[in-house]
């Protein structure tokens, strides 16, 4: 398979998401509700001067028996429009996790997605790169 390289610009905001999870991580540790870590990890991405969105809406049509739900579904946080970030706080990850940010990332038409999990006691085990 040959795969498109990721931009310069993917790179340098998949660069920022890693360094604010780390700092996030460091900080707080693990134990604390998703939506803690959320707002502190969005808190460092606006210090570092990116744009962020949290639980964006994206309302993708799902097709069942015949009928059309307009329920699509919700971002974490959306990236300088480009990266998405699936946060958790669990103890344990689940592989419907990462076939959730999946399914994100090919319904956005986006290409790179972190899945992130706070609950974790060594930063780098809680860091997942997901690229489309």
């Amino acid at each position: 398979m040959n795969f498109e390289p990721m931009s310069e610009e993917e790179d340098r905001i998949g660069k920022a998401v890693v360094d604010s999870v780390f700092k996030v991580h460091k900080s707080l540790g693990p134990g604390l509700l998703e939506t803690v870590y959320e707002s502190c990890f969005c808190h460092q991405l606006s210090k570092r001067g990116m744009s962020i969105r949290r639980q964006v809406p994206v309302p993708v049509p799902i097709e069942y028996d015949g009928l059309t739900f307009d329920e699509g579904f919700r971002l974490d946080v959306l990236v300088e429009d480009l990266v998405i970030c699936e946060l958790k706080a669990v103890v344990e990850m689940h592989p419907v996790y990462k076939a959730q940010i999946l399914s994100y990332l090919r319904m956005s038409g986006k290409r790179l997605g972190f899945l992130i999990n706070f609950n974790v006691p060594l930063f780098k085990a809680g860091v997942q790169r997901v690229v489309l």
